[in-house]
């Protein structure tokens, strides 16, 4: 058996190979939208030792690892001071989830965390756990925190310890280090998830993209992304909301859908990349899709390709809950490139490269959802015809 010392130095040498693993583009992808990486970016193993492990060989003299960590996925990005900062959900092996933040000079490699997690003030009414946070550099000088807060149902049957209650929670910061917490956004909608704020005022006032839900897991009569605004962000409550990208029968969000990375300003309008949710024999599937919203007005969808931007690929597929990829975090830089991190199957982080010229061109010029076999089969008989007409090669013909 390894001495504690052995143990611990082995320890340290494949942490510091695993943070300084070099990542490159996977050839096995190639669909012209963006590139997939081989290795994720962050993952539970990403985490420090000393967050895991005491050190102290009088307490732990097997060197045993203390307060395990279990996932690392959910985040979100933004970029601060020339570096890529991402706010993960850290999920440890006692189920309960908090924020942490990991840095990079690089968008696709060697993410360090930093030395504590974020200790996110309480409410009134305390948390029980707190997940799946999008990053706001807001107009108004600060960058908000808008997360998932879930407590138990207080009208839960007795015996039920899986009902739930979801809402959105904000806090404030200049730097990620120091939060305030302001109250739970307010709706008239029973329960909230996925909330994103945009970036900047508009008629003078916060707007959020909500995601209105009768239960805590079913969408029920509702949902879809939806829209509101608030004048007061300290006292955040929206009277109205209005349905902007709802769910339709058999395609990718019949089940459910939300708004993902907060929404990034291009010169055609708002591009979103938000998720989708069908059921399947093996349960529910998650995806990611796009659409462009209107510059002036951003509640307006101008353009919607059908289908799916990105799915579970690969490894992606597997994971505690599997066939699952969840997007609450994108990176737009100044060259034009952006990154899109997501979550594959509630375990790891990933990234994949694109360009908002790529993204733009994805969504304005791919096709929209047909929503009936006969309609979707014309749209790609009239792409065979082009491309036949421009000298692709055929040595069957079908019609």
């Amino acid at each position: 058996m390894l001495t504690f010392q052995q143990r611990l130095q082995r320890l340290q040498a494949e942490h510091d190979a695993l943070i300084n693993q070099p990542n490159n583009i996977d050839l096995r992808w190639n669909n012209g939208v963006f590139e997939r990486y081989l290795h994720p970016v962050v993952t539970a193993a990403h985490t420090p030792l000393f967050w895991r492990y005491d050190f102290d060989e009088r307490t732990n003299p097997y060197l045993m690892e203390r307060l395990g960590v279990n996932a690392a996925f959910n985040t979100g990005a933004i970029e601060l001071n020339g570096k890529i900062l991402l706010m993960l959900r850290v999920e440890g092996v006692d189920r309960k989830s908090f924020f942490a933040v990991a840095e990079s000079d690089s968008p696709v490699e060697r993410f360090r965390f930093w030395d504590f997690p974020v200790l996110m003030p309480e409410t009134d009414d305390p948390d029980t756990n707190v997940y799946d946070m999008r990053l706001t550099k807001h107009a108004d000088g600060w960058i908000y925190g808008v997360f998932c807060t879930e407590r138990k149902d207080p009208a839960a049957a007795p015996g039920d310890l899986s009902s739930a209650v979801a809402q959105a929670g904000l806090a404030r910061t200049k730097d990620l280090v120091y939060w305030e917490r302001l109250p739970d956004l307010k709706t008239a909608s029973a329960q909230q998830r996925n909330v994103v704020l945009h970036p900047e005022f508009v008629d003078g006032k916060y707007a959020f993209y909500t995601r209105p839900q009768d239960s805590f897991i079913e969408a029920g009569r509702g949902g879809g992304i939806g829209w509101g605004l608030c004048a007061d962000i300290t006292r955040a409550e929206i009277a109205e909301e209005t349905i902007i990208d709802e769910r339709i029968y058999h395609t990718i969000k019949e089940s459910k859908n939300g708004a993902g990375a907060v929404p990034i300003k291009t010169p055609m309008g708002w591009l979103h990349i938000a998720h989708g949710v069908r059921g399947t024999a093996a349960g529910l599937r998650y995806v990611l899709y796009a659409f462009l919203c209107d510059l002036h007005e951003p509640w307006k969808v101008v353009a919607k390709p059908g289908g799916y931007l990105l799915a579970p690929e690969f490894d992606e597929r597997v994971g505690d809950v599997s066939n699952v990829v969840f997007c609450n975090g994108a990176v737009a830089r100044e060259d034009g490139s952006l990154y899109i991190y997501y979550g594959s199957s509630d375990t790891r982080t990933h990234v994949a490269e694109t360009s908002i010229d790529r993204m733009l061109d994805y969504v304005i010029n791919t096709p929209p959802d047909g929503l009936r076999s006969y309609a979707c089969v014309q749209q790609r008989i009239g792409l065979i015809r082009k491309n036949l007409n421009l000298g692709a090669r055929s040595d069957i013909r079908g019609e």
